[in-house]
């Protein structure tokens, strides 16, 4: 089963020896169809109406403050609030979520490079090095570790529940999830 959640921080435990937890909460989501292995489901997002999400809204005769749609594998049966039995009974889930986005960045920053000498007199600093290979095949070699654009990727992180404030809609994960406090991902019970 998956849910769309927002992550809201990091904590931990207040048991000895405590572990970091991250806090997840449940976004309040309708499901509008249920095919035969998913369900189209909306939930509230802080994006700007247009006119296509006007027209699902009216096609599921849901309120406007449901303004985003996906397609998620769902407990339900049939159209309504969506079910979180599955997480309370849940011991690992996989959390996917967008990393934080880093821009452009240097060689040493994106691949944990640690850069030439730092004395007086050499030129090398913070740069790559040389790159090429010699007369054959005389080409930079696909996938060669260079600067480019760093973050704002997909990760995916397999975690073990630690508790599920079903009232609060929060869930408590052991150690961290990728992206910025605040960001959306998608949630799916591995256990």
């Amino acid at each position: 089963m998956e849910y769309i959640v927002e992550k809201i921080g990091m904590s931990r435990t207040i048991t000895v020896p405590s572990k970091p937890v991250t806090l997840l909460r449940v976004l309040d989501a309708k499901v509008c169809e249920v095919n035969e292995n998913s369900a189209i489901v909306a939930y509230k997002s802080g994006k700007k109406m247009n006119k296509a999400i006007e027209g699902q809204q009216k096609k599921y005769s849901i309120s406007s403050e449901f303004n985003r749609f996906v397609t998620l594998e769902v407990a339900n049966s049939e159209a309504g609030d969506i079910d979180l039995t599955p997480l309370a009974e849940a011991k690992v889930i996989k959390a996917t979520f967008t990393t934080k986005g880093r821009g452009f960045t240097g060689a040493m920053k994106r691949w944990n490079f640690s850069g030439g000498p730092a004395e007086h007199g050499h030129r090398f600093g913070r740069r790559t090095g040389s790159i090429g290979n010699a007369e054959w095949p005389g080409r930079v070699m696909k996938g060669k570790k260079m600067p480019g654009q760093y973050g704002n990727t997909q990760n995916s992180v397999k975690n073990e529940i630690i508790s599920f404030d079903a009232e609060n809609k929060i869930i408590a994960v052991v150690g961290s999830v990728s992206g910025a406090n605040g960001s959306l991902g998608r949630v799916k019970v591995a256990k």
